[in-house]
């Protein structure tokens, strides 16, 4: 693992000053035993955050040559470059937007740890929900209209009326997002896609579809706590995509690299907003660390 390591610095100072070509890094002992390693992560058996994590035991991976462009408004949302050593798994990440506003960071902290009531996962869930409400609507638009305040006119913003927005849960966990949501949105429209995920095959099943007769009219947030296989979100976008939404955006709190690559492969026009990167999926297929199933800690039915 140190020899890999060393390997990576190398070959990362080399590719930065352009001593290295695409041939060279084919043909290359080193090409041979990086693909190695991204077959071997691929399969599970190494985990991800040895290799990226800048700070020890954070959940939030960092790809090592590809520097993450921060917002400058509000809440600091980060995009990935193309520049990532991993190509397999960051190739389709241009459009994965990490939402690590401290607070946030904090109250998922909260959520994580096992001791954490129902009743304060739920406040924490509402929370979070809100803030990352706020960076997935940050360019919504505006017009402007005149308005009194009590000293003077003046020509004031306000969201333009053409801009609907519709909200659709993933049930069950989705829930708590929605509702979150719309404390800060609460005129806008309501769909549910109700799946579960077949403990064996892990494979989704439909069980529910509602939404708006209006959806062509709108912008779609879909929200689900969870990305960690992919199965379910994906399903789901395939189903709401046939609704002819004016566009897409799907939002989570955790995900894990598998759900990430497989979504982003499936659905490279959807844009992924997230508020942590955890490190990989168990043989159960639940996002490790993670912070358990969702669902369950929301509704208390575990």
């Amino acid at each position: 693992m140190i020899v890999l390591f060393v390997f990576l610095i190398y070959e990362n100072e080399r590719r930065i000053n352009g001593e290295r070509t695409a041939e060279d890094a084919e043909n290359t002992e080193f090409g041979r035993v990086w693909e190695s390693f991204c077959v071997s992560f691929r399969s599970n058996k190494i985990s991800l955050p040895h290799y990226l994590l800048p700070i020890p035991h954070s959940p939030l991976p960092i790809p090592p040559t590809g520097e993450p462009v921060a917002s400058t408004r509000g809440t600091r949302a980060r995009r990935w470059t193309h520049h990532s050593p991993f190509p397999t798994l960051y190739k389709n990440m241009a459009k994965v937007t990490l939402i690590d506003h401290p607070l946030i960071q904090h109250k998922l902290t909260l959520m994580r740890k096992a001791e954490t009531s129902t009743a304060k996962f739920r406040v924490l869930l509402k929370e979070i929900s809100l803030l990352l409400a706020y960076e997935v609507t940050r360019d919504l638009p505006l017009k402007y209209e005149v308005i009194k305040t009590p000293l003077a006119p003046m020509n004031a913003p306000v969201l333009a009326p053409e801009k609907k927005l519709v909200l659709v849960s993933i049930m069950r966990a989705g829930q708590g997002i929605l509702d979150g949501m719309l404390e800060l949105m609460p005129s806008v429209r309501v769909g549910h896609v109700g799946l579960y995920r077949d403990p064996k095959t892990l494979i989704p099943v439909e069980y529910y579809f509602k939404i708006p007769d209006d959806v062509d009219k709108r912008d779609m947030l879909v929200v689900d706590p969870m990305l960690a296989t992919g199965n379910s979100a994906v399903a789901a976008v395939e189903r709401l995509k046939s609704t002819n939404p004016m566009s897409i955006r799907f939002v989570c709190l955790l995900a894990a690299p598998e759900g990430i690559e497989h979504f982003c492969a499936v659905h490279p026009d959807v844009p992924l907003y997230t508020a942590a990167i955890d490190d990989h999926l168990d043989e159960h297929g639940y996002i490790i660390p993670g912070l358990g199933d969702a669902g369950d800690r929301l509704f208390g039915t575990k």
